[in-house]
């Protein structure tokens, strides 16, 4: 009997002390109104990425991957649907004259029989390298507003001329975009790997 008060008196208690899904909650409320956090999901975290006890500055590296990946994705989603149209680069791609259009489009112009020539792709992650280190970066002191502006004090194309509104609506629509290109290129890649067809691309 003294058991069962015991565990009831225990159970009564627990119930006063602070859980975690309450911290969590609390911590995720913080972030509930930045950018991104929009119809019709809301925040959305399914990875659990902001639980616990996290940071502005946790918050701001996760936007800063998020913002670059979406622009890479951009890119690459683009790159699918213009060479598969059949516009490539002119003139030949190394010193033995192989044409630009003469390798496969997709994953399979980095990976398989066909495939760029290793010192090719050597080139290409040296060129991503230099691009990362010297120039896709947040340079203190000039003058950027947000977290992911690269514009560095150099590049402007007439962002200083919109209003508060507008600047926050654009930013918004290159997330979004950004979240549609990651999913699409990771889709392409698997159904380049399933073959068949796909609209707009074309035939993988």
């Amino acid at each position: 009997m003294k058991f069962v008060i015991a565990a009831t008196l225990a159970a009564s208690a627990a119930a006063f002390a602070p859980s975690k899904v309450a911290q969590t909650s609390t911590a995720i409320k913080a972030f509930e109104d930045e950018l991104g956090a929009q119809p019709p999901l809301g925040f959305f975290d399914p990875l659990g990425l902001l639980n616990g006890d996290v940071d502005q500055e946790r918050f701001d590296r996760l936007r800063y991957v998020e913002i670059k990946h979406g622009r890479i994705s951009q890119l690459a989603f683009l790159g699918q649907v213009v060479t598969r149209a059949g516009i490539h680069l002119p003139g030949s791609i190394n010193y033995a004259g192989d044409s630009f259009d003469s390798y496969p489009n997709g994953v399979a112009a980095l990976i398989g029989p066909d495939s760029i020539p290793t010192a090719g792709l050597v080139q290409l992650v040296a060129f991503i390298g230099l691009l990362e280190i010297g120039f896709m970066k947040d340079v203190p002191g000039t003058g950027n507003e947000f977290v992911g502006d690269f514009r560095n004090g150099a590049l402007d194309f007439g962002w200083d001329t919109f209003d508060e509104e507008t600047k926050l609506s654009k930013r918004a629509i290159e997330l979004n975009n950004g979240r549609a290109a990651m999913m699409g290129i990771l889709g392409l890649m698997v159904h380049e790997q399933l073959g068949g067809s796909v609209p707009i691309v074309g035939e993988l």
